[in-house]
Formats: structure tokens, sequence, C-alpha cells
């Protein structure tokens, strides 16, 4: 498949010469650039490039332990799949208005999640969740787990592109689902308690 045509995936009806495009080559290095900037601005933010217990595991899914957000696949994993189901939605809806290639959607999308990752990060935001949550031991995430969260996002990406909308949203609700009764947290609730923090929502996650 041509650079051509790979810009063009889902470009629906409109016409290639009004797409902004970018090339297989440059979507790459604009992915791998924007990953590496996020990674070494949390790194100067004095975040731990690998778990603080010396090792990288690849899962790890005990939500209460001070190895969460440390590893490379954890309980919130599939919340940054959703986001690039959700990314890639949204995308779409505005490139029916702003003709955009599939390749510059991704930079946008994985720009945004690598945005949210070292804002995140920050002391305001995690001092907000130990507040508001039930993330009482949460001091920030790994580089390494950021990484990881923005690799799954682009993975998300990619699975909405080629699925069906129908089956998009079946497995975004059914992780949520899965994720929510599992910890009694997922995407949903995670917003919910950063924007709107309900107590009624905290006791219930506190097993109350």
């Amino acid at each position: 498949m041509t650079a051509a045509h790979w810009s063009c995936i889902d470009a629906g009806r409109m016409r290639p010469s009004r797409i902004m495009t970018l090339s297989r080559a440059q979507t790459g290095l604009l992915v791998t650039g924007i990953v590496a900037a996020a990674a070494l601005i949390l790194y100067l933010m004095g975040h731990p490039l690998i778990c603080k217990c010396g090792y990288v595991k690849l899962w790890h899914f005990d939500v209460q332990s001070a190895e969460n957000s440390q590893h490379l696949i954890d309980w919130y994993t599939p919340s940054h799949i959703i986001h690039g189901f959700l990314f890639y939605g949204l995308l779409w809806l505005v490139s029916r208005f702003v003709p955009l290639s599939f390749g510059m959607r991704l930079v946008l999308a994985v720009a945004v999640e690598a945005s949210w990752e070292v804002v995140e990060n920050t002391d305001f935001v995690i001092n907000h969740y130990r507040e508001m949550t039930i993330s009482l031991d949460y001091y920030g995430d790994s580089v390494i787990n950021s990484v990881s969260d923005i690799l799954f996002m682009v993975l998300g990406f990619f699975l909405a592109a080629r699925m069906p909308v129908w089956l998009t949203v079946l497995i975004a609700v059914a992780l949520e689902v899965f994720i929510g009764a599992m910890i009694r947290d997922n995407l949903t609730l995670n917003v919910l308690m950063f924007v709107w923090p309900l107590d009624s929502v905290l006791q219930w996650q506190q097993g109350r």
C-alpha cells in the first residue's frame, strides 16, 4: 500500500486533494517523537523510568499496591484502549468538517493522550486523585507505564478504525462493566470522581 493510499484510510467521500495528509514515515516519526517527548518530560518531572521496586512486570493487577500504575499492564490499561476508541470517533467527526487523513488524526490522538499523561502526573492532579478518589496510595505513573498507556491508546485507535461501530461500542461497554465489577473503578467512574466527586460513589468504591 502506498503512502498516499495509507494517508487516505477512512477518508470517506472527501477528495484526496483537500485532505491534510501525512505519509506513513511522517506519521511514524511524529508519533515516536511525541511519545519520546512525553517520556522525557515525565522523567524530568521526577517520575521513575520503571517501578521503584527495580524490575518491570508485564502486568500487575493489585490496585491497592504501591506497584499499581508502575508496570506495563494493569487494571487501567483498558481505559486507554477506550481512549483510542473515543479519539477515533471524535476525530472522525471532526474530519467531516476539517478534512484530516488517518495519519493526521492518529498524530492528533497521540498528542492529546501524551499531553494528558503529562498533566495526569503533575502534583495537582495526583493530589486531587488521592483526595477525591480511591487512589489513596497513588503517587503518579512510572515513565514506562505512561508510555505503555499511550501505546494502548494507539491500539484502541487502530481497532476502532478496523471494527464496525457496533462492535467498538460493545467492547467499550463490556470493558467498562467488567473492570467496574472487578475493581469498582473504570474510565467512567474515574472521570466522574475527578470532575464531580460523590461521597456515595466513594463509599461504594471503598466497599462500605
